[in-house]
């Protein structure tokens, strides 16, 4: 049978010694064994036999190397398993414009304005590098911001319900002319400042402002004392998402206002004098209309906290301007490039065809973008063709194909010949069962049984593929600022950058990790019913962006909730250069949390509510002694004993890639000093170990709390990971990992 039409898995031998090796080897053993024999001519009568062996040898091989593991793939392959491909990195990237979008703008600029999807940015090509390029995933609307409240309040609460309306109160006028509220001083935060205290920007509802970058420009008098350092401001910016406050700050130099003090301006005007200044905001992508207390509209706040040792406000600061433009903005791009309208080929009118994409791998296709084939017909008409997962629906006049998106094949339907001896059993049984006893004659007429799975293109017809996407890989995983060169020429444009790493990058599947995960296919058979079949479908649904899924059993008074906790995929770079992976790269992203939801609905029992959650990760420090082999002791040995002990460090203690096994630490498993000594001592210098400390890193809110570990042990809760990481944190906390050398001569610490 033609199995062309299967998907074609690489297939590897179980003993791959050709011929010539068999001969070299044997002609090796000569002197051992037959020391007399020095003829090696190809006419000795001993080497032609040897010859005569090898070849009978590689004939048996032959016929081995078929089985079992070439079997194993051909029943894969029989069964329809097809490699994953790379998964693309995805990240957000902001776009600022040359031209703001403000009120007091000129009359012949557009008030709005449309970055398309598909724009490709790309990072810095280095010198052995090629660059990396992403493509916007949507539209980004930009539009003109315009205020519409603006409120204060003494208490930050999630749903606030009781404000003070500062316009109306301050008798203050817009003045459209130049984008500006104006009116007489007004304290932000009423008379006597305290935490908590905050106040409110309420934006019209009208304009698609989601994903914007908002300039919000106030006006006040320089150099206005408010008892607060203007470095470190007790002020954080937050934006209502529809369910919780978000800050928009992307760093603290965002806030030019200096936390509303307008402090370095006033060094340079006269006294008071009337300044302004702006704290650039960035919206999030979900920012949606809201109502709180009567007043409705896209809701921005400043919040005073002092949660982290900044002096507090003594007197509120006073404004007498207020206004907002557009900046830029933000949106998802994803690690790829388009081709659009690649010709494949003519097709000469047989069943079966195969074409190639020139690029692959090849992206999930989307339909909505144009992401298919259209068949250009001899007559000058178009048919759209429909991509499908197999042709076992598939009828004589159906116009499928389907793509394998790893080695980008292009498959058309193929025509299935029942064999004729298979065809006269299946006659002569039903004689037999009919009551008729006499087999059929040799010289009866048969039907010649064949069908088409799928339409065959006509002869001539032309084939094009209207448009898809390629990329994936590691390589895209690309760190934050990183993307900064634009690609496609867009108006307005003057600067691109990427304030997050990018994440979910993956490369294609092995074939040792699909024949691994084959059983679990046939044990889940897509349906979710055990914690394990929650596990595989989350990792399986998540298409290469979920490195690791577990569902813990499940209480008896779960009412019907199943808990799935994630651990996305993400970039091990940072092991190699010794500094770790950070619990923030770990993050799972409301859109991939929404893309597994979506595919764990379709295939949970009624009755049964899937979360998905994030671990909780416990950070690990290692302080400890090593003495070094004699020989190892200069600066140059120790410097890269130090750097191997990190690496082998913050690889073992790792959700990816940590743990004995090397497949990413085991959840609620505790981590003890014997573990760290089995991991340091293999590391070549090390002479002995002494002197070893363990200290746990937890996260107390926003901070992360250091302690030493008691008793040589930490322990790690059932729903707990461990993570190690090199990252200097805000808040004193560090993560590095201590290692003293020391000996003859050396001493020093890393």
């Amino acid at each position: 049978m033609d199995r062309s039409f299967l998907p074609q898995l690489p297939k590897s031998d179980l003993d791959d010694r050709t011929y010539q090796d068999l001969l070299d080897e044997c002609l090796l053993r000569i002197p051992r064994y037959c020391p007399e024999w020095t003829n090696f001519n190809p006419s000795d009568p001993g080497v032609t036999l040897i010859e005569l062996f090898a070849w009978l040898t590689d004939q048996m091989l032959l016929r081995f190397n078929q089985v079992p593991r070439r079997n194993y793939v051909a029943f894969l392959e029989l069964l329809g398993i097809r490699l994953q491909p790379p998964a693309p990195a995805q990240t957000d990237v902001t776009f600022y414009l040359s031209v703001y979008l403000s009120l007091g703008q000129s009359p012949s600029l557009p008030r709005q304005r449309t970055l398309n999807a598909g724009i490709e940015v790309a990072t810095v090509r280095a010198e052995n590098d090629e660059a990396v390029i992403f493509s916007t995933d949507e539209d980004l609307e930009l539009a003109t911001p315009s205020i519409k409240h603006f409120l204060r309040a003494n208490a930050a609460l999630d749903r606030p319900d009781e404000f003070y309306d500062c316009f109306a109160a301050g008798r203050w006028t817009n003045l459209s002319e130049d984008r500006l509220w104006r009116g007489l001083e007004q304290l932000v935060f009423g008379e006597y400042p305290q935490p908590s205290h905050c106040f409110y920007v309420v934006f019209e509802e009208s304009a698609p402002l989601e994903g914007n970058v908002i300039s919000l420009i106030f006006e006040g008098q320089a150099g206005t004392a408010t008892g607060i350092d203007p470095e470190q401001p007790p002020l954080r910016w937050e934006a209502w998402d529809g369910r919780a406050w978000q800050p928009v700050l992307r760093s603290l130099n965002d806030d030019a206002t200096k936390g509303l003090s307008f402090d370095d301006l006033g060094n340079q005007q006269q006294p008071n004098a009337v300044v302004t200044s702006a704290a650039t905001l960035h919206m999030p992508r979900q920012w949606p209309v809201d109502t709180f207390s009567g007043y409705r509209g896209r809701w921005v706040r400043a919040v005073t906290d002092s949660s982290d040792g900044q002096p507090m406000y003594r007197q509120s600061p006073q404004i007498q301007g207020l206004g907002a433009q557009t900046i830029g903005g933000t949106i998802g791009a994803t690690q790829c490039f388009t081709v659009r309208d690649e010709v494949l080929g003519v097709s000469n009118g047989k069943p079966g065809q195969v074409f190639t994409l020139a690029s692959r791998p090849v992206l999930p296709r989307r339909p909505e973008e144009r992401e298919y084939i259209v068949v250009e017909l001899p007559g000058g008409s178009i048919e759209r063709w429909q991509e499908v997962e197999n042709f076992a629906e598939s009828g004589p006049n159906d116009l499928h194909y389907t793509i394998d998106s790893l080695s980008g094949e292009v498959q058309f339907g193929p025509l299935i010949r029942e064999p004729e001896h298979l065809q006269q059993q299946t006659a002569e049984r039903s004689r037999m069962q009919s009551g008729d006893r006499l087999p059929l004659p040799p010289d009866a007429p048969r039907e010649r049984l064949e069908r088409h799975y799928g339409k065959v293109p006509p002869r001539g017809a032309e084939i094009v593929m209207a448009a898809y996407r390629t990329g994936g890989g590691i390589r895209g995983n690309v760190p934050s600022k990183a993307i900064v060169q634009l690609k496609t020429a867009v108006p307005y444009v003057r600067e691109i950058v990427n304030y997050v790493e990018a994440r979910y990058g993956a490369n294609a599947q092995s074939l040792e990790d699909a024949a691994i995960k084959v059983p679990t296919m046939f044990r889940t058979r897509d349906r979710a019913v055990t914690p394990e079949d929650f596990e595989v479908l989350t990792e399986r649904g998540g298409a290469g962006q979920v490195a690791r899924a577990y569902c813990p059993p499940q209480l008896q008074n779960s009412g019907g909730i199943v808990q799935v906790w994630v651990v996305p995929q993400a970039s091990t770079d940072g092991i190699e250069r010794g500094v770790g992976l950070h619990p923030d790269r770990l993050a799972m992203t409301p859109t991939l949390k929404q893309t597994l939801l979506n595919y764990l609905d379709e295939r949970r029992l009624l009755g049964v509510q899937v979360q998905l959650e994030s671990p909780n990760y416990v950070g690990v420090s290692v302080q400890a002694e090593l003495g070094l082999e004699p020989k190892y002791q200069y600066a140059d040995a120790e410097e890269e004993i130090h750097q191997q002990v990190q690496q082998a460090l913050y690889r073992f203690l790792n959700p990816l890639t940590g743990g004995k096994d090397g497949q990413g630490w085991p959840f609620g498993t505790p981590l003890y000093r014997s573990d760290i000594t089995a991991v340091i001592q293999p590391v070549p210098g090390v002479q002995f170990i002494r002197n070893v400390y363990l200290y746990q890193l937890r996260q107390q809110g926003d901070r992360w709390q250091r302690s030493l570990a008691q008793d040589g042990y930490i322990a790690v809760e059932p729903l707990e990971l461990l993570c190690s990481w090199a990252t200097e944190l805000g808040d004193g906390v560090d993560s590095s990992h201590s290692i003293i050398t020391i000996g003859a001569g050396v001493g020093a610490s890393r």
